[in-house]
């Protein structure tokens, strides 16, 4: 008895030890599951699961199951970067889908290059992240060019626009550089008279004075930069204190769960954001079962953000890669088919839920966009703009 027991314990012992090398194939995945990203950021954890759990029951990579292996950065960039050297380093992963954040980003992408190591941030979306990048590529389309869109559809309508006002959230990285660049620039370039941009911080608690700021001036439009939570102090102060203009944004804060964040003090609001769940039958399905999964684990989410579907095609990218290059996961090939990945990214062609074809000028991924305008509590599609081409 005593020697079946000893058995039976080493048998659960390695039951619980994780695969052998070369079992399968290691893919790191540094996320924002907690810090004060993650109300954006850890929905994108499900995307993820999904998508792998699709290719395993599929049959995986190359007859392999694709492993994640996860480090969650706290929506720290100094965590993100330590995350991509362990990754990297101690975990032997091929590739990395993350970090999260534009932020974190910035730093991690030094590692990726440092480790010639193929890195996919999720979300990261302020212009120019990947420029002098060799190893980072975004599956994402940069604030310029979305918010470029918006003020495409805006100037096409009917809604006054001839002034505007910018207030930004000055302690969050996009927000920031959104707030006081590139909608500035954007703005003036679309004819769009703009008054100096207002600053706020994320953990300020009144933002009276400054939107009192604004309504001084009463302009057409209020532009927002800042995430959902953010963005919402602010235009619930501009519709208390009697604002009546339009409010617009970026895809800083493109969640369909503003409609309830926001209330009725956001109808009306217009965003541009990456991902339209009704463009294709995969696209629906993939937001109904993400939706699914959510509920179970409890969380509330009205719909998928465009960086939830990303991370999902995040997943998908990197199997057409590993099967292009025929990679094997084994230790003794791993700078191989890491410097193989990474050079299979040139010229590459991917079909996904967020668009067909896609294709990437630099290291960035010409992207379609959705102009939503919330209206009788739902988020609508106002406008669309196709993907660019690229050379």
């Amino acid at each position: 008895m005593k020697l079946r027991t000893t058995l039976l314990s080493a048998v659960a012992i390695m039951a619980a030890l994780p695969a052998f090398a070369g079992e399968t194939i290691k893919i790191g995945n540094i996320v924002a599951s907690s810090g004060f990203l993650k109300s954006v950021g850890e929905s994108a954890l499900t995307a993820f699961d999904i998508a792998v759990k699709e290719i395993n029951d599929a049959g995986g990579v190359n007859g392999k199951p694709i492993e994640l292996i996860r480090f969650d950065s706290g929506s720290d960039p100094r965590q993100a970067s330590v995350g991509a050297r362990k990754l990297i380093q101690d975990d032997d992963v091929l590739a990395i889908l993350g970090p999260f954040s534009s932020g974190e980003a910035r730093v991690a992408l030094n590692d990726a290059d440092r480790f010639k190591v193929l890195m996919i941030p999720t979300a990261a979306s302020a212009p120019g992240l990947t420029d002098d990048s060799k190893y980072g590529w975004r599956l994402t389309e940069d604030e310029s060019k979305q918010f470029g869109r918006l003020l495409a559809a805006l100037t096409a309508s009917d809604i006054p626009h001839e002034t505007a006002e910018i207030v930004y959230v000055s302690d969050e990285v996009v927000a920031n550089s959104a707030g006081t660049q590139l909608y500035p620039a954007l703005m003036k370039e679309a004819g769009i008279e703009v008054g100096e941009p207002i600053p706020v911080q994320f953990k300020s608690f009144d933002v009276s004075a400054q939107v009192a700021t604004i309504m001084k001036k009463n302009p057409d439009v209020v532009a927002v930069a800042g995430l959902p939570q953010s963005a919402s102090k602010v235009i619930k102060e501009l519709r208390r204190q009697g604002y009546e203009g339009r409010v617009i944004g970026s895809q800083i804060f493109a969640d369909p769960n503003i409609v309830e964040l926001f209330g009725p003090e956001g109808e009306g609001t217009l965003v541009v954001a990456g991902f339209w769940p009704g463009r294709t039958d995969a696209a629906s399905t993939f937001n109904t079962e993400f939706l699914s999964q959510l509920e179970d684990k409890g969380i509330h989410k009205l719909g998928a953000h465009h960086t939830d579907a990303q991370a999902y095609d995040g997943v998908y990218l990197l199997k057409q890669l590993m099967e292009q290059t025929g990679v094997t996961g084994d230790e003794d090939k791993l700078d191989e088919e890491r410097a193989e990945l990474a050079a299979a990214m040139e010229g590459v062609s991917f079909n996904g839920i967020v668009g067909d074809n896609i294709c990437f000028v630099g290291h960035d991924a010409e992207l379609p966009g959705y102009v939503i305008e919330v209206t009788g509590g739902e988020w609508t599609k106002f406008a669309e703009a196709p993907a660019d081409k690229c050379d």
